[in-house]
């Protein structure tokens, strides 16, 4: 059964920024889209995303930030996806994000970095193509 349910998204806005439009239009988009997608709503920290995201057993968490913390909060949920034993949730992400931090976070485990002005089709292609649902263990 799990093999053929839609794939499952948490789109979640860490840290004090609290620009998240872009969060909800990707969001809205993505259900529109066929996916399930869960929002988390501003102000959460890497413990409360990756607690979310095993919670609501989703298969990828797109992560939007745009206040410059990004060299710090994506490894922090990763790390934190692994030591739960939810590494094989994929982490992909958005926002005000530089060009050079992008191949860093690439290296990182970071499969996927939308940057500002990338279209909802393109969003969806990605997500589409890229995320499948985790196989039940």
């Amino acid at each position: 059964m799990s093999s053929t349910r839609k794939a499952r998204v948490l789109v979640a806005k860490p840290g004090l920024d609290g620009h998240d439009r872009g969060a909800k239009v990707v969001a809205r988009a993505l259900r529109d889209a066929g996916l399930e997608v869960i929002y988390t709503g501003l102000h959460q920290t890497p413990e409360m995303i990756v607690n979310a995201a095993i919670q609501e057993d989703v298969d990828a968490v797109g992560v939007s930030i745009m206040s410059g913390a990004h060299m710090t909060l994506f490894p922090a949920i990763i790390e934190l996806l692994k030591e739960k034993g939810a590494g094989d949730i994929q982490v992909f992400g958005g926002g005000i994000i530089p060009n050079d931090d992008i191949s860093k976070l690439h290296e990182l485990g970071v499969p996927k970095v939308f940057t500002p002005g990338t279209s909802t089709e393109e969003i969806i292609e990605w997500v589409s193509r890229e995320v499948r649902p985790r196989s039940a263990e």
